[in-house]
Parts: C-alpha cells; sequence; structure tokens
C-alpha cells in the first residue's frame, strides 16, 4: 500500500514519540457540545484555503472522492490526518481518521490494520493495537511500522526484552532510522543513557527528513537532560526547533527542559499561542504561576474544566498530566498521588516514574512510590533527577 511506503515520512518518527511516548503531554479535552441550530459556527479551522495543508487535504478527499472504497485513498487520507494530531495536538483528527477506517471490518487489508492499531495506542487499547499489528505483520512480513509501534508499546509497557526483539525486527529489515530510533530507546529505558546517546547520535545522520532530524534531536535533548548535561541537552533540543516545523512532543519536552532550568519567562513566550493543547497549556500555567502572572488562574480554570470534561468521557489516558495538575497547581498531593498511581499501572515511562516519585514525597508516602522505585532499581535508569528523587523518598519516614 503506497501510504505505508511511508508517504509522510517525516512524521513517522514524530508520531511514534508524540502518541506512545508522550501521549499524555500533548492532546486536547474538549467538552461535548450540540449547537442548537445547523448554521452555528462552533470552531473555526486553522487553515486558510490557501494553506500548503488546507491544499494537501483537499487533494486527497478529491481522491477518496474519486474511488471512496480504495484502500489506498482511504488509508492516505487516513494517514495525514493521524499525523496532524500530533503536529497540532488535536484529537478530532484521529476520530477523522477512525471513521474512514471503520468500515473496513472484514478482510481489512495490512496497511489499514496497521492504521487501525495506531488508532487503538492513541487510546491506550493497547492489548488490541498489538494484535492489529501483529496481524499486519502476518500479512506482509515487510512493513517496518508495525514493528515500530510494537517496540514503542512494549517501552511504554516497561517490557524491554519485547522492545529489544522489535528493534532486531526493524534491523533486519534494514530501516536504519526506525531502528535506531527504537534501540536508542530501548538502551535508554533499561539503564544505558551513555550507550542510548551513541546510538542515537549515530542515527542522526542516517535522517533523510526534517521531520526524523527533529524527532532525532529531541530524543538526544532528553538523553543528555538524563544524564544532567544541560548545555548538551539545550543544544539539541535547539536544532530541533530550528528545523521550524510544528510538534507538541518537542514543545513539551522544551518546556519541561526550561521549567527545570528555573526559566520560566521562555516557556510563557514559547507556548502563548498554544492554550488549545491542554499538555502545554498546563505547562504554561506553571510557568506563569511562577512568575505571578495573573492569567494563570484563567488557565487553571480552564484545565479544570477539560479535565472535568474527560472524566465524563470516562476517558482515563491523560492521568500522568493530571496528576501534574493536582501536584503542581492545585497543590493535592493526595490526589496527585492517586492519579499518577492510577496512571503508572498503565504507563511506565520516566516521566511516569517521576510524577509518581514526587506525588508520593509531597504525600510523605513512600510505600505509593514502591513501583517506581523497583523499575530504578530493576532497569537502572540512570536519570540524575529520578535518582535523587528516589533518594528523598528513600529518606521519608515509614
Amino acid at each position: 500500500m503506497k501510504f505505508l511506503k511511508m508517504k509522510y515520512p517525516c512524521r513517522f518518527l514524530g508520531l511514534l514519540v508524540v502518541l506512545l511516548f508522550g501521549s499524555a503531554s500533548t492532546f486536547t479535552y474538549a467538552a461535548p457540545y450540540t449547537p442548537a441550530y445547523d448554521n452555528v459556527v462552533i470552531e473555526r479551522l486553522p487553515f486558510k484555503p490557501r494553506d500548503a495543508v488546507a491544499r494537501e487535504l483537499g487533494l486527497l478527499r478529491a481522491a477518496l472522492l474519486k474511488s471512496p472504497g480504495d484502500p489506498v485513498a482511504v488509508g492516505d487520507l487516513a494517514s495525514r490526518y493521524f499525523s496532524l494530531s500530533a503536529e497540532l495536538g488535536d484529537p478530532r483528527y484521529v476520530g477523522y481518521a477512525d471513521a474512514l477506517i471503520q468500515p473496513f471490518s472484514a478482510n481489512i487489508p495490512a496497511s489499514l490494520l496497521v492504521l487501525r492499531g495506531m488508532i487503538r495506542q492513541y487510546r491506550h487499547d493497547f492489548s488490541e493495537a498489538l494484535e492489529d499489528f501483529a496481524n499486519a505483520i502476518k500479512i506482509d512480513k515487510d512493513l517496518a511500522s508495525p514493528h515500530a509501534w510494537r517496540g514503542a508499546i512494549y517501552l511504554v509497557q516497561a517490557n524491554y526484552a519485547s522492545a529489544a526483539r522489535e528493534c532486531d525486527a526493524l534491523k533486519q529489515l534494514r530501516s536504519e532510522v526506525l531502528h535506531g530510533g527504537c534501540w536508542g530507546l530501548t538502551q535508554a529505558y533499561s539503564g544505558s543513557l551513555a550507550d542510548a546517546y551513541k546510538t542515537l547520535e549515530q542515527t542522526l545522520p542516517m535522517a533523510s527528513t526534517n521531520g526524523q532530524r527533529l524527532w532525532i534531536n529531541t530524543r538526544l535533548g532528553e538523553v543528555a537532560a538524563w544524564r544532567g548535561d544541560v548545555p548538551l541537552a539545550r543544544q539539541h533540543f535547539e536544532k530541533a526547533l530550528k528545523l521550524g516545523l510544528d510538534d507538541t512532543y518537542l514543545l513539551a519536552a522544551w518546556s519541561d527542559f526550561l521549567l527545570d532550568q528555573g526559566q520560566a519567562a521562555q516557556v510563557v513566550k514559547l507556548l502563548t499561542p498554544w492554550t488549545a493543547v491542554d499538555g502545554l497549556l498546563l505547562r504554561l500555567a506553571e510557568a506563569q504561576t511562577q512568575l505571578n502572572q495573573a492569567v494563570a488562574k484563567t488557565h487553571v480554570q480552564t484545565l479544570m474544566d477539560r479535565f472535568a470534561a474527560a472524566k465524563m468521557r470516562r476517558d482515563t489516558t491523560h492521568q500522568a498530566e493530571e496528576a501534574r495538575f493536582y501536584l503542581r497547581l492545585l497543590h493535592d498531593p493526595q490526589e496527585a498521588l492517586r492519579l499518577a498511581q492510577s496512571n503508572y499501572q498503565v504507563q511506565k515511562e520516566p516521566r511516569d516514574a517521576r510524577i509518581l516519585l514526587e506525588s508520593a514525597l509531597a504525600a510523605a508516602n513512600p510505600d505509593a512510590a514502591k513501583p517506581a522505585m523497583q523499575w530504578l532499581q530493576s532497569n537502572g535508569f540512570q536519570g540524575i533527577d529520578l535518582q535523587k528523587l528516589a533518594q528523598q523518598v528513600q529518606q521519608l519516614p515509614k
């Protein structure tokens, strides 16, 4: 299928990061609303008729209208919708992609199985996503993307042996950039930050698009920050930013770095245009609170409303961000700890361990931090900030 031969290669690795390594960091909650009249304008889309993205979507829609049952045309448009969710932090595009794929319920081709798996992992239906990816591989053993997505899910679940097997599969398929990203992160999460940095650094020259360069530099920035090399981390993040691509994961990672360095004013300048994206609004509100800006209260209320809307929809896919909201902005460590514990049952990446440790420390509850402490001990993650938090938790009275 055409679109699985990387029609949008610049977004594939970026999507792998945003939806699996930082899904809780970027997506927007929207309260349900039904207008009273058909002519009510709900929202203006962020595209103008002459925008390149608008033209691109128009061409893809036209192709689909000419061949409405063609899985290639469906896949091209659905794939582009999915990539826009990463670029703009807008989950509606995932819904658009899902609606296009749903009619293919029987005899679904490998290409659309992969897309359906991507949508399912976005919603944290990891077991069903893994099944879709496995079935896609059975149909077409030459596909690299299902192995990349499976590896990413295993990383989220802290199943590093399985992730390594997917990385090996990518190597056998000669997918150098995906293999380098997969293996580099597996090394990072399982106790070898120096080797992880080297792997990602060696992968960077293989990148053929700015999207891939953005992704690798972002991950290199995070690894350098975990190692405590602030100047090197800043260098990689700035290289990623200079590529000029919209990427909400990059903005979130860079903002977290700046907040850790006490540079809240830069965060405000960076994120003021991004209030529609909840993960970025959270970071903006943190920065504004640190600077005692009055608008922070408005943003805190907006976040409260959006989290409440998510609860009404029984959406629990963003609990790490909600825990951070309760801990840092509402100063409610008990609720933050409850959310962080629930989140850690599903997602076990460094940022998930961090919010669990921070919440347990603030709530003076060392027992609650045991899952993250055990992860640090068993896998040897070397992040300096997490190691310091773990030491502080150990010093709490039992």
